[in-house]
């Protein structure tokens, strides 16, 4: 049986990948030219207006005398404000990501006993099909776990007798089958790394139905299954920010073009958790460390702000890191002045810092948020401010929790599957067309050569 070998470029392909570059580029010029929005966005960073969401609403400007002025940011899950929402499920003691599951899929705040009957039902459903740990999950692990999750999803439509019915309550079944077990899904699919990959020990809970989610996932990750409340606490949070983020982000925007086709939610959430792993998006956290742990490796004195400034300076030049131009963590499509979920975050890692022994590691994140804007404010173009965004912070408290760093993305997949979930009804309920936005073909037409003029 002849055997293909898909990890290695050959000279073959590196000469039909220059042909490529060769005839891939397109004229800058000719996106002024025609006037076209890259990325869906003007110079300012605001997206192109392409739907409407009764969702969330991300706000970085306010209105003054008929001009739009920044301001700092806040995020309104179904008109709330989210930071009044964290605050309210902190100051009174309890978990707050299913209520605001709650809240982003049937837009109102749940009383007590919806809340436990809502818990009830997701907890129900965090057991996978029988034999699916060991023939889906185990035998065949991946260095990355987000594509296991995304394979995960799609496998289950074997195992879903209704998979292709779009009706709303079958849709909202899937759903919430699909926001229980992805917490399951992540952690087994990383035991399953562990011991294959690192020849670690293989551990295998299964999750406890009256635990919350963030609870849920400390459980089974950790061979003896025990954490703190405040870890909980925090992890719980994590979860709560990164559930929803408004109809444009890149993820989102990716299930309701996909739903637009009226295909199926398996379908639907494999394509979002694709454009979730990319380091633009939710890869970025992981970056975020990484970039942490290579300027710690270059910079030993965490207190030298001139060593730390020029390792800033050989990021945006591509000279240092990955060589990408990017500081990871700073910048963001829609804020400037400050991102909220970042602000919330913030509040809560110097404490835990102090906690775990990490408070140098925290006053290092806090001067290179400090002069990063500076840094790029200095070397690039910018049309609006630049400031730290959720991914930030958030890898440093996965990191002070203890998280394999595998499971960084994947978290905020666990989170975002709510959001996507809401999205994916909206559009369902309120669909017209097929989402099909124009491209500008610019190739110069050429008429046809037999093989012998070539």
């Amino acid at each position: 049986m002849s055997h293909y070998n898909f990890s290695k470029v050959t000279p073959a392909i590196e000469s039909l990948a220059e042909k490529c570059i060769n005839n891939y580029g397109i004229d800058p010029e000719l996106y002024v030219k025609y006037d076209v929005k890259r990325g869906l966005r003007d110079l300012n960073g605001k997206g192109v207006l392409a739907g409407l969401t009764d969702i969330s609403e991300v706000c970085s400007q306010k209105i003054v005398d008929g001009n739009p002025v920044p301001c700092d940011g806040k995020l309104y899950y179904r008109g709330f404000d989210m930071e009044e929402l964290v605050e309210g499920f902190i100051s009174e003691d309890r978990f707050g990501f299913e209520e605001s599951t709650y809240l982003l899929l049937f837009g109102k705040l749940p009383d007590k006993k919806e809340l436990d009957d809502f818990s009830e039902i997701l907890g129900q459903y965090r057991t996978l099909p029988t034999n699916f740990v060991r023939d889906i999950i185990m035998k065949s692990p991946s260095n990355d776990m987000m594509n296991i999750l995304a394979r995960s999803v799609l496998t289950l439509y074997a195992y879903d007798d209704m998979a292709d019915d779009t009706s709303i309550p079958n849709v909202l079944r899937q759903c919430l089958e699909l926001i229980s077990l992805l917490p399951v899904i992540a952690v087994y699919a990383y035991h399953s790394y562990n011991y294959y990959k690192n020849g670690g020990s293989l551990v295998i809970h299964k999750p406890r139905p009256e635990l919350s989610t963030a609870e849920n996932i400390l459980y089974t990750l950790r061979a003896d299954s025990k954490y703190s409340e405040l870890e909980a606490k925090i992890l719980d949070l994590a979860l709560v920010l990164h559930a929803e983020h408004g109809g444009g982000n890149n993820s989102t925007f990716t299930t309701h073009v996909v739903s637009s086709s009226g295909t199926d939610t398996y379908s639907s959430m494999a394509a979002s958790l694709g454009s979730l792993k990319g380091p633009k998006h939710g890869g970025a956290n992981i970056k975020v460390v990484q970039m942490f742990d290579d300027l710690m490796k270059n910079v030993p004195d965490f207190t030298d702000e001139k060593a730390i400034r020029e390792y800033l300076i050989s990021l945006l030049e591509k000279r240092g890191f990955d060589k990408s131009g990017l500081i990871y963590g700073m910048g963001h499509a829609v804020y400037s002045i400050s991102d909220p979920r970042a602000r919330v975050l913030k509040k809560f890692v110097k404490d835990l810092s102090i906690e775990k022994g990490m408070e140098k590691e925290y006053e290092l994140y806090k001067l290179v948020e400090r002069l990063a804007p500076e840094v790029i404010g200095e070397k690039r173009k910018i049309y609006k401010g630049v400031s730290a965004n959720i991914d930030f912070y958030s890898g440093l408290i996965y990191r002070m929790l203890g998280l394999p760093a595998e499971l960084y993305t994947p978290i905020f997949a666990i989170a975002r599957v709510s959001g996507w979930s809401a999205h994916r009804i909206e559009e369902l309920l309120n669909k017209n067309k097929i989402i099909r936005p124009a491209y500008m073909a610019v190739a110069e037409r050429k008429g046809y050569l037999k093989m012998s003029d070539r």
